[in-house]
């Protein structure tokens, strides 16, 4: 395995001068009554998400032969790829994948998120929580091609009823999967009829946004590497008689969208690691 450890900790939350481009009126879900119906609300939440533009990072990453758990992704490790340091970028080539974070609207007018659950009969990872997504195929044309795509596949959600808004920094798993969060907009959440795939899916929930950002039902694991402290964070949720824990790579990718949509930080500190990565990735490259 290659060691890639030399880190430094930091704390990776939306900075003032990120989020003064584009100021949301929408901070949280008070705003909803004066905002004159849903239809409404998405398309200000849409039009404003359009705005964003995520940090710089290459776009000609090239494909490397290795795997994750099938081309999906679930992963108990994530960070942002700009909590990394990538010491030659020409040549650190890691899979492509990208995750949908579908967004609509909840009867009480706040934001809310699709998640899944893996099936249980899966090798790896089985049960988990997971953002519909997986790995870039032959064809696709974009990230949110590979988001929607993959979606359709694991739940049924239809392409056409998700309006892609924007992508965030890729994030980059335990193995080094490269993996972009999609943005995408449900404008009509009845139309959705989920028909869920067996093979890779057992359930589907979804969760409001904001949960993302409070410190309540969540607790975190220290770890340590070569004397670096970093947080790994698990929200509990409940519904339906049904309890779920999210953590890992999915709610780091969930907490980063959270603080966009809402403008403001969590209300814990992240502390993610500054990792090196190496400069090339083989099929035994590991952040851990």
């Amino acid at each position: 395995m290659i060691s890639i450890l030399k880190t430094i900790t930091t704390s990776l939350i939306p900075t003032k001068t990120s989020i003064s481009k584009f100021k949301f009126k929408f901070m949280d879900s008070s705003f909803n009554a004066t905002m004159g119906g849903s239809h409404q609300r998405l398309l200000s939440l849409a039009q404003h998400l359009r705005l964003y533009k995520p940090p710089p990072f290459p776009e000609d990453i090239l494909e490397k032969s290795f795997e994750e758990n099938g081309g999906k992704v679930v992963s108990q490790l994530g960070f942002p790829e700009s909590a990394t340091t990538i010491q030659n970028p020409d040549k650190f080539r890691p899979n492509k994948a990208a995750v949908l974070i579908c967004l609509f609207e909840g009867d009480a007018g706040e934001f809310r998120v699709i998640l899944t659950k893996r099936s249980s009969k899966l090798s790896t990872h089985s049960g988990e929580v997971a953002l519909p997504g997986g790995k870039e195929e032959e064809g696709d044309k974009d990230d949110g091609d590979t988001a929607k795509r993959e979606a359709r596949e694991e739940i049924g959600l239809d392409p056409e009823l998700v309006d892609v808004v924007t992508v965030l920094e890729p994030f980059l798993s335990k193995h080094l999967l490269r993996v972009v969060p999609v943005i995408g907009i449900l404008h009509d959440k009845k139309a959705f009829k989920p028909v869920l795939n067996p093979a890779e899916v057992e359930s589907l929930f979804d969760a409001p946004l904001e949960m993302f950002l409070k410190d309540e039902n969540r607790s975190q694991e220290e770890r340590e590497w070569m004397g670096e402290k970093y947080l790994i964070h698990f929200f509990d949720y409940d519904v339906e008689h049904k309890k779920y824990l999210i953590w890992g790579l999915t709610a780091g990718i969930l907490i980063r969208a959270a603080s966009i949509v809402y403008q403001r930080p969590p209300a814990f500190v992240e502390q993610n690691p500054k990792f090196k990565v190496p400069q090339a990735v083989s099929k035994d490259s590991s952040m851990t």
